[in-house]
């Protein structure tokens, strides 16, 4: 069986991430957060109106013969991350249009299964100084599941908190790396593609949690491994260049966390890890009562009667659970019967039989 111990967590490893990713245990990562280089494919320096030049994406790292050494690359590395990456666990992938689309096509190719397209829109984009195209505003995260079906990790209601209590859409604003974050050397880019901590937050809280195993294949400066330190996240990073393990190892080692508390830092949906109770529950403990009547979204037009078999009678004859008569009503539409069904209470008024169910979580199931 694998043990924590078995992984080199809280290191940077030199080395080609292939390589080194097909060297690690199997299924043992729980989230891999990809950088990957974009091949831009420039094809001459760039110059601002004022003729300073612009500090693009020069490096060699960047640099390949053709498409096709491109895709292979983009092949292996996608493949060596299936690998490592436990059933539960998921792949997020950024990139702009150069390469992407092209990343997005391998990951079908190879059993990924999409969660989402993330847009994230840069608030302060480098201008397009030729004003022969449109400025390139945003790049794009694709967030995948190991194959179809699998079980994994989305802290929902923490994006909902971060998003002032609304659910997080697949846009996000988040400004580009500037200022004090960005590091330099000598007074210029320590990394020309450097990501902002906030999108590194955003996407490390929605797909892990506490003690899980997060892996940065490209690792750059170290963002992925700031943050997850901060979050009380175990981290790998992969990096080939020596320059950037220098500085990222700097900036982690500054990363000093919050001493860390188990029920602060949990943002798991409570909901979802209580304790199952079935509607049939209820009614064998006297909750509810055969042939008691549930009013539907609170509406006392919308009446139904429980069955002693724990199932709803409709008013136009349709029968099921809590859930499918519920869905009925709505016309077909998924329905979490447990908020939408509502009970009258002693003082008459109505409330939803989930508040049923955590009184019986807290009264016949103590050790919840």
């Amino acid at each position: 069986m694998l043990q924590r111990r078995d992984l080199p967590l809280g290191q940077i490893i030199q080395g080609d991430c292939i390589e080194t990713l097909n060297a690690l245990p199997e299924k043992s990562i729980d989230l891999i957060f990809a950088d990957p280089p974009y091949n831009l494919q420039l094809q001459q320096l760039l110059w601002r109106p004022n003729m300073t030049r612009v500090d693009g994406v020069t490096d060699a790292w960047d640099q390949f013969d053709d498409l096709q050494a491109y895709d292979d690359f983009s092949r292996a590395w996608l493949r060596a991350c299936r690998r490592v990456l436990k059933d539960t666990g998921t792949l997020w992938v950024i990139g702009s249009y150069h390469n992407i689309h092209r990343i997005g096509a391998m990951m079908q190719d190879l059993g990924y299964w999409f969660l989402n397209e993330i847009v994230w829109i840069k608030t302060n984009p480098m201008p397009n100084f030729r004003g022969v195209r449109f400025t390139n505003a945003h790049e794009t995260l694709l967030w995948a599941s190991k194959f179809k079906g699998a079980r994994y990790t989305f802290n929902y209601h923490a994006m909902k908190g971060l998003h002032d209590g609304k659910q997080m859409r697949s846009d996000w604003t988040i400004p580009i790396c500037s200022g004090g974050e960005r590091l330099k050397v000598h007074g210029k880019k320590a990394h020309s593609t450097q990501k902002p901590e906030a999108l590194l937050y955003r996407v490390i809280l929605a797909s892990s949690n506490p003690g899980d195993v997060v892996l940065d294949p490209f690792f750059g400066t170290g963002t992925t491994g700031a943050v997850a330190k901060k979050l009380h996240r175990h981290w790998i990073g992969i990096e080939r260049e020596a320059a950037y393990i220098e500085l990222a190892q700097a900036r982690i080692d500054a990363v000093t966390p919050e001493s860390f508390d188990k029920v602060a830092f949990d943002v798991r949906d409570k909901r979802r890890l209580a304790p199952k109770v079935a509607f049939s529950q209820l009614l064998e403990a006297g909750y509810l009562q055969p042939g008691q009547k549930l009013y539907f979204r609170g509406d006392e037009t919308r009446i139904a009667h429980i069955k002693p078999d724990a199932k709803l009678l409709l008013e136009d004859g349709f029968e099921g659970s809590i859930h499918q008569c519920g869905s009925h009503l709505m016309g077909g539409s998924p329905c979490n019967g447990w908020q939408h069904w509502h009970f009258r209470g002693e003082d008459g008024a109505l409330r939803p039989i989930d508040a049923l169910r955590e009184r019986y979580r807290r009264e016949c199931l103590p050790s919840s």
